[in-house]
């Protein structure tokens, strides 16, 4: 089961931009082209929500997609790759930090790790940074139909030995694990 009456709702650069509601907000962090987006849109079931660009790096704004009338996804701009000058890349490192630091709706962060290839440093670098926030965490492997089967359970250990806690497998384009997520979603929104 999706989330039917799920809504773009806005995109902010500064703190005076973010939307005012009492929903409970969950943070997408991951490196640029690991499908936040499509993320999005696979647990909403609605192509278009979320812009899915060829091109990495091209969230350059926080997104606010409410799914329901108590849960709020936060697209959070990608790190690692992205074609755009080097004061650009640290404005975006700004907003992020000032946002996980000051927004009282944020109650947990998910970090979007490629299920192919395991957490990359600059993975490592958002989960310690994560970690010290003392937000609620939670670990999506995704692309996981990319992932060959026998493969599967060594990417799931490994990930769990390097960051402490163990992943969601997830594909947005067959739609596996995607109620466990959903559950664990619902979850945070009830508190």
């Amino acid at each position: 089961m999706a989330f039917p009456r799920a809504e773009f709702l806005t995109s902010a650069a500064t703190p005076e931009q973010y939307p005012r509601h009492r929903r409970r907000e969950v943070a997408l962090a991951g490196r640029s082209n690991v499908g936040k987006s499509s993320f999005v849109n696979a647990l909403a079931n609605r192509k278009g929500l979320a812009h899915v660009s060829k091109r990495p790096g091209r969230t350059r704004t926080i997104n606010f997609i409410a799914l329901d009338d108590a849960l709020c996804l936060v697209d959070l701009p990608g790190y690692g790759y992205a074609d755009v000058p080097e004061e650009v890349r640290a404005s975006w490192g700004e907003a992020i930090e000032t946002y996980i630091a000051s927004r009282e709706e944020l109650v947990a962060v998910c970090l979007l790790v490629d299920g192919r290839h395991g957490p990359t440093p600059d993975d490592l670098a958002m989960w310690e940074w994560m970690k010290a926030s003392r937000l609620e965490r939670l670990v999506v492997a995704t692309k996981w139909d990319k992932v060959p089967s026998s493969e599967r359970r060594r990417r799931l250990e490994e990930i769990e030995r390097t960051l402490g806690i163990r992943p969601l497998p997830f594909s947005a384009r067959t739609g596996e694990g995607r109620d466990e997520v959903e559950r664990r979603l619902r979850s945070l929104a009830r508190g």
